[in-house]
């Protein structure tokens, strides 16, 4: 509606020209391009990097000797006798 009054207003004699739409243009679309770029490199080396990480199956985890059951090598690193006096709440490590 107000798109017929602002043509209605134009046409009276002496009345100013309606102003151009402004929008983006061009460098609204590289900068915008450029971050789905970004994004899409950035996202491809995140799924690099979480496929490198091991997770420990549960059959391992409770086998006799796994590395998480035995805190005795861990005794020489410094804070080890910490993890003894807090136990979790649930009895882990």
């Amino acid at each position: 509606m107000t798109d017929f009054t602002a043509h209605a207003v134009a046409s009276l004699p002496g009345a100013a020209a309606p102003p151009t739409p402004v929008g983006p243009g061009l460098l609204g679309f590289i900068v915008v391009a450029a971050i789905g770029v970004a994004l899409y490199f950035l996202v491809k080396s995140m799924n690099r990097q979480i496929s490198k990480i091991e997770v420990p199956r549960e059959a391992e985890l409770d086998r006799p000797g796994a590395p998480l059951d035995r805190p005795e090598a861990d005794l020489d690193k410094p804070g080890a006798g910490e993890q003894e006096a807090h136990p979790r709440p649930n009895g882990t490590r």
